[in-house]
């Protein structure tokens, strides 16, 4: 993205008082047009979004940053306002800061498209709000270049996770990149399980729907995975979204959870439809919000093109309606504590053996009885620290300190011990 001098492309000015009522906001709006009309030679149309589907503005602060070549920087819109940004960008280097322009109080075009966007500074009495404005020189020039936008944004939810997470102040949503892809073979648990799982998965995200069409099933999906900590869900869910061709968003529910922002959600994941919404900590939906949560669900049409995946480390907390209708959770599976077999299965994968012979692989299995996945895996953390600096492994000490410690949580008796050490202050 190129920016223009100021002599090419000055700032808008708006005489006298603060903008207000009609004629201002006329006299911006057609100032725009007479720059716009300026710069590129062609009479540019405001047109009204009226769907929601607004993904171009994403897209357009991401070129924005990124200085994409197709992106023109046209005008700043007010003077003595804000109209560059700075933070911190990229994942190389986390503390490097760049500057940008703002999406706000600035006009940009895609000229090969014949569009323009504005997001325009309104002034009101009791704060400072915008009002966005799409530019384009017809009709058809504005619907070939939302449909652009469209497939750029599923090519990009194909790359990236989408979160939401409600907050006090309303649903924040942001793109992350998945930072490492989960193979399925990384995932230990039953085979039958699994199978059944993934097989459900494949089935949903196979482009003819032939399945769905040849049963005559809705085109919806949602499986609950419940069981401790550390078991291994996050690890399913993740090899769930790397391994198949389709958008993912995860949902965090907080205490700020509510009817509307349920609505966003889903709202928001039917315009990604194929996709997977994961729905994280299920049982934390707080309970004004729990009824229209569960209407939500049956509706006809709100999971039309969804596999929803809900989690949760407290069966017992969740809503029992979520589970005794049909239509809300198609199936629920226990992801339970690794029994003997897995345990080895996980610390051969994790790569003990470099650290143990074979015997002393399956002694450590057996020893770990009732260790979660998240358990073995610290100690084998803890073997390799051992291993690393006295090129020695005393495993069955280890496990029996690992399984002291988880006693002590367990018991909240961390402090119980006699001790010759003292802390405090000493009394004269």
């Amino acid at each position: 993205m190129k920016e223009e001098s100021a002599a090419v492309s000055a700032p808008l000015r708006v005489e006298g008082d603060l903008p207000k009522a009609y004629g201002d906001y006329v006299y911006v709006l057609e100032r725009i047009q007479q720059v716009l009309g300026e710069k590129f030679g062609r009479d540019f149309e405001p047109y009204l979004s009226n769907d929601g589907k607004e993904e171009y503005w994403e897209l357009l602060e991401q070129d924005v940053k990124t200085g994409a070549s197709d992106l023109q920087f046209v005008t700043r819109i007010f003077d003595h306002m804000e109209s560059r940004a700075f933070g911190i960008e990229g994942e190389d280097d986390a503390t490097a800061y760049r500057t940008f322009p703002t999406l706000r109080n600035n006009v940009f075009a895609y000229p090969l498209w014949g569009i323009a966007l504005a997001r325009v500074p309104i002034f009101r009495l009791h704060g400072l709000g915008v009002e966005d404005f799409v530019f384009a020189v017809d009709d058809a020039s504005l619907l070939r270049f939302l449909e652009h936008a469209r497939q750029r944004r599923r090519d990009l939810d194909l790359r990236q996770v989408t979160v939401f997470t409600d907050g006090p102040h309303g649903m924040a949503q942001e793109l992350a990149p998945i930072t490492r892809m989960v193979d399925r073979s990384e995932v230990i648990m039953k085979g039958e399980v699994k199978t059944d799982i993934y097989r459900a998965i494949d089935q949903f995200f196979a482009e003819d729907h032939a399945f769905f069409k040849e049963y005559d099933l809705p085109y919806k999906r949602g499986i609950l995975l419940y069981g401790k900590p550390g078991n291994g869900k996050t690890t399913l869910v993740k090899s769930i979204a790397g391994s198949v061709k389709a958008p993912v968003a995860y949902w965090q529910i907080t205490e700020n959870t509510d009817s509307e922002s349920i609505q966003e959600v889903f709202q928001a994941a039917a315009k990604m439809a194929p996709m997977i919404l994961v729905i994280e900590d299920i049982d934390a939906m707080p309970q004004r919000a729990r009824s229209y949560f569960l209407n939500i669900l049956d509706g006809a049409t709100s999971k039309e093109g969804i596999f929803l995946i809900g989690t949760t480390n407290y069966p017992e907390q969740i809503d029992p309606a979520l589970m005794n209708r049909a239509g809300r959770f198609d199936r629920a599976y226990e992801i339970k504590l690794p029994d003997l077999e897995l345990r080895q299965i996980y610390l051969e994968q994790k790569g003990i053996g470099k650290l143990l012979n074979d015997a002393s692989v399956f002694l450590t299995a057996k020893l770990t009885e009732g260790f979660t996945f998240a358990q073995l895996n610290e100690l084998y953390v803890s073997a390799a620290l051992q291993w690393h600096y006295e090129h020695n492994v005393d495993i069955e000490k280890l496990v029996k300190s690992m399984k002291s410690d988880l006693h002590k949580g367990q018991t909240m008796s961390w402090m119980k011990e006699e001790t010759d050490v003292r802390v405090g202050f000493l009394v004269s």
